[in-house]
């Protein structure tokens, strides 16, 4: 059995063109700046080389970017439908009882199917040409649901939107998660998810500006407004990011990054211990899956913990109820994601300082505090106020990037096997939420919502029993896998023991 040596010369620093390795020269010292750039941003940003700061500058600011700005406008699209429900639609319309409810449902088994076979489709087909072709497509589609006569022209539109738009979500996880590196990712992740809610939120803030200046304009009411308005912006993003995604490391051909900065990017994928993109999909990984404790638990729980954290949806159903105005069935639940945004980017970045802490620690916050607020709904005291506080804080129950980020690392040595987690763990989600809603929140019982809101709060408490029991496993996974190398006479450096450990 190999010995580890513990006599050993302190980190040191020897910098080249591409690269930073810890042998040489002694490490330099961070001044004030130093120490506050690496404080607020990556931990490691003056461990990088010029050349490696340089290269995840420009994916920060063309890849990111561009994929933000498509994710804010899918979520932007994809608010509409409650936000124009509650404005004109249901009374136009003439929906009754669930049909409403039915739309969503729809959308959500069209996504449902989707998920897994989105990540092994970019894995053959470039993601800058899928996507770009995608986000297109689900912008006319939102231009038509301006022309809806019917509630079954909705539901045929929402089929199609849906077919677009489900690709997105899981897509850009993977993308994300073959690019950026440890200390990097679950920010990055965080950013990009953020723009889910800063589009939920603009969408109640568009509809209301939309009802109060151009409802009527040239016969068409606000809420078809609002569709057109959000067509206009979604397809040239579309355009935009064929030219900005990158692919993969392994196939990238994009136009802002140079040949060494292609073959840099492939050496941190290395370094970082994940298997790069082939292109080839091997069955015999998706069979492994299935007998990997991963695929049984981390899928449920994505599963359970998404429903946990659905009571937001039904914020303006309850305020119309109330005799709200109609600017404020809009400006309300905007404000609910509006408090989504600041929550999700400290959860990520406390998850990406605290390299020393498993991730699923960080999750755990939430989770425990989401109890409150779904126990307010669940068991509904005689206090409005209490109750609108409960929708308003909704949003601070989100861990999803957190938990993205986890899974990367966690699968990251399998390309197949990370983007078979990440399908199942959206398709099982989409699933579920394909027919729960329908039965637990039937319009016809809001806006109480007995059975919705009491299965919210169990799912809340379920998803913590759920991260405790990741946690457990995952360190003996990591444990086994050093008493692997140990035995296998691997040599285990100083690195390598910081990296089990960080694991750990």
């Amino acid at each position: 059995m190999a010995t580890i040596e513990t006599d050993l010369p302190p980190p040191t620093v020897l910098l080249d063109a591409d690269r930073q390795s810890y042998v040489g020269k002694p490490a330099s010292k961070k001044g004030k700046w130093q120490k506050f750039v690496s404080f607020i941003w990556d931990s490691d940003y003056y461990e990088k080389s010029d050349a490696e700061r340089n290269l995840v500058f420009k994916l920060d600011c063309f890849m990111l970017t561009a994929m933000t700005i498509g994710w804010w406008l899918k979520n932007l699209d994809q608010n509409n439908l409650s936000n124009a429900y509650v404005s004109g639609m249901k009374e136009d319309l003439k929906i009754q009882a669930n049909q409403y409810t039915y739309m969503g449902t729809i959308y959500n088994a069209v996504v449902a199917a989707m998920q897994i076979p989105s990540s092994f489709i970019v894995m053959k087909v470039r993601p800058s040409w899928f996507l770009a072709a995608c986000e297109i497509g689900w912008g006319i589609f939102t231009f038509a649901q301006a022309g809806a006569q019917s509630y079954q022209a909705m539901y045929g539109f929402r089929f199609c939107i849906a077919i677009f738009e489900s690709f997105y979500y899981p897509i850009g996880f993977f993308i994300l998660g073959s690019w950026y590196t440890r200390p990097e990712l679950a920010k990055r992740i965080g950013l990009w998810f953020v723009a889910g809610p800063a589009g939920s939120a603009f969408s109640g803030f568009l509809q209301a500006a939309i009802y109060k200046n151009l409802d009527g304009l040239h016969g068409l009411a606000g809420w078809r407004w609002l569709y057109i308005i959000c067509g206009i912006m979604t397809v040239p993003c579309g355009v935009t990011l064929f030219f900005l995604v990158p692919d993969f490391p392994e196939n990238t051909k994009v136009w802002y990054l140079s040949e060494e900065e292609k073959v840099l990017a492939k050496e941190r994928v290395a370094r970082g211990g994940a298997q790069p993109m082939k292109g080839n999909i091997n069955g015999q990984v998706i069979l492994s899956a299935l007998k990997d404790w991963k695929f049984w638990i981390l899928v449920p729980f994505y599963c359970i913990y998404g429903f946990a954290v659905q009571n937001g949806t039904q914020f303006g159903v309850y305020l119309k109820a109330y005799k709200y105005s109609v600017t404020l069935r809009n400006v309300l639940p905007s404000l609910m994601y509006i408090i989504q945004i600041p929550c999700i980017l400290i959860y990520c970045y406390i998850s990406d300082r605290t390299t020393r802490i498993s991730r699923g620690w960080i999750m755990l916050g939430p989770l425990i505090w989401g109890i409150f607020p779904t126990a307010v709904l669940a068991f509904w005291p005689n206090s409005n106020p209490l109750r609108v506080f409960a929708f308003m804080v909704n949003g601070s129950l989100y861990i999803t990037p957190v938990f993205y980020a986890w899974v990367a690392e966690m699968c990251g040595h399998k390309t197949e096997l990370r983007a078979f987690i990440t399908g199942s763990t959206s398709c099982l989600f989409y699933a579920f939420n394909a027919w729960l809603p329908a039965i637990v929140f039937l319009q016809t019982d809001g806006p109480r919502f007995k059975k919705g809101f009491r299965t919210t709060f169990s799912c809340c408490i379920v998803s913590v029993v759920f991260v405790l029991i990741i946690i457990v496993l995952r360190r003996r996974e990591v444990k086994k896998e050093k008493n692997e190398m140990i035995s296998d006479q691997a040599p285990i450096t100083p690195e390598r023991e910081g990296d089990i450990e960080e694991k750990l």
